[in-house]
């Protein structure tokens, strides 16, 4: 979710003195507990050694040297080990790779940065990460102390929000997605938003919106006016960004709303996160809905939100039922308990290199993976 940064500290000895400096994360990572400083003269066992045991290493040493220590690092974190014995239920070993991207994740991220306001890095051969810094976390009007792996993530989303994604529904324009916000890379759900017929050309609504993506192409569409919801404050400040970017923003409407705007539409499009499972962080809750909260509620709410003869449009992977996270059977269940009946379906493979790659530990899952936009409307 989107909102005020929790203002935290983190604190180390350095030439006999302590020394304390904000801490600062995208993602909502706590401060590690335990922090040395470390140089140029550190090596990544030692470096790898201390993050498995939670301590981190304040960077004091060569910007680049920093991220070859991280690179060293993550080699050792990903380096083949003695195969366990597999795992035969999908949920469980779908637990266990999340356990351990979890665990990799905090590994690397004991690496630490010191940063001065204004979002300067003031180490040797560091590169200008100013703009990246603002978007990421806004303003800087004291030093920080930020993971190197975060900041590199800064970086790599500050470059995307610049060159755009293209897609093709909208011609072959571009949605500039900011941090935090989830890229529309995977294009086939939009593809199917594309080709779905349009119960009517009136008024539509795109709930959790994110860069908006969905609400530009039925405005594309001709749709005349498209109310798009979300809670966060990042993809709320995206989808208006990417609208008026488009030239959409005065048919494309975003309003923060937790699902539903008032009143009713002819249309209601609705791309929840396709698994139902915990975000572990604030990142994740594109990709993780606890309970199916999102997907139910969308689902209850929609038979008192649509004009007489509208639709609803759920675009949904089955990878949950894949993953034995979720069966088909409790997904008609829901849409049975919801009043609504299906009018069709549209289904699509997905494109993206994971679901070709054989060494994914996911691959089973994905290489059987259907998008589908289902075409619900109440009971009559």
């Amino acid at each position: 979710m989107g909102g005020p940064e929790e203002r935290q500290v983190i604190s180390w000895d350095e030439d006999g003195a302590e020394h304390r400096a904000r801490w600062r994360s995208g993602n909502g990572a706590p401060p590690p507990a335990r922090v040395v400083v470390a140089d140029d003269r550190a090596k990544a066992a030692t470096a790898y050694r201390l993050a498995c045991e939670g301590t981190a290493l304040l960077w004091r040493g060569d910007y680049q040297n920093a991220r070859q220590l991280l690179n060293a690092m993550a080699r050792r974190v990903d380096a083949p080990r003695r195969r366990p014995k597999p795992v035969r239920d999908p949920a469980q070993e779908f637990h266990l790779f999340r356990q351990a991207r979890a665990q990799r994740a905090r590994i690397l991220g004991m690496v630490l940065v010191p940063v001065e306001p204004g979002h300067v890095v003031a180490a040797r051969r560091a590169p200008d990460v100013r703009e990246a810094c603002e978007a990421a976390l806004g303003p800087a009007d004291e030093p920080y102390v930020v993971s190197l792996r975060e900041l590199l993530g800064f970086v790599g989303a500050h470059q995307w929000r610049l060159n755009g994604v293209p897609v093709g529904a909208l011609g072959g324009a571009r949605i500039h997605p900011h941090y935090g916000v989830f890229s529309p890379v995977r294009g086939e759900y939009v593809s199917l938003v594309d080709k779905a017929p349009l119960p009517g050309a009136g008024t539509a609504f795109d709930l959790g919106t994110g860069t908006g993506v969905l609400a530009a192409v039925l405005a594309h569409r001709g749709v005349e006016r498209v109310v798009a919801t979300d809670l966060d404050e990042r993809a709320l400040a995206c989808a208006r960004d990417n609208a008026a970017r488009l030239g959409l923003a005065d048919r494309v409407q975003v309003v923060e709303a937790d699902l539903y705007p008032p009143g009713r539409a002819d249309l209601v499009v609705c791309n929840p996160p396709w698994i139902p499972a915990r975000p572990a962080t604030p990142l994740e809750h594109a990709v993780y809905d606890p309970g199916s909260r999102m997907l139910r509620g969308f689902l209850d709410g929609l038979p008192g939100h649509l004009e007489p003869g509208g639709e609803g449009w759920l675009i949904l992977s089955d990878l949950a039922e894949h993953l034995g996270l979720r069966t088909r059977g409790q997904l008609l269940a829901a849409f049975e308990a919801a009043g609504l009946e299906v009018l069709d379906r549209l289904d699509t493979r997905p494109t993206h290199p994971r679901s070709v790659d054989p060494d994914d530990p996911m691959h089973a899952a994905r290489s059987a993976e259907v998008t589908s936009l289902w075409r619900l409307a109440p009971r009559s």
